[in-house]
């Protein structure tokens, strides 16, 4: 099936939770990973169960802290 992953098309298989799409895409520090999906964030707590489908938006991002 095919998602967006980052603004990049990519051809993935059938069932594919948000748990291993991290793991496929080798997603640097997971545990502070924040996941959208379609515009909508995914609790962490659902990325094992969460599976994606045919034509999803999904994007990995990250909130830093800091300044001044």
């Amino acid at each position: 099936m095919k998602i967006t992953v980052g603004g990049e098309k990519k051809e993935v298989a059938e069932g594919l939770t948000v748990a291993e799409l991290i793991v496929l895409e080798e997603v640097e520090m997971p545990e502070y990973v924040t996941v959208s999906i379609n515009e909508q964030f995914i609790e962490r707590s659902a990325f094992e169960s969460h599976v994606l489908q045919e034509g999803d938006e999904v994007e990995f991002l990250y909130f830093m802290g800091g300044g001044q």
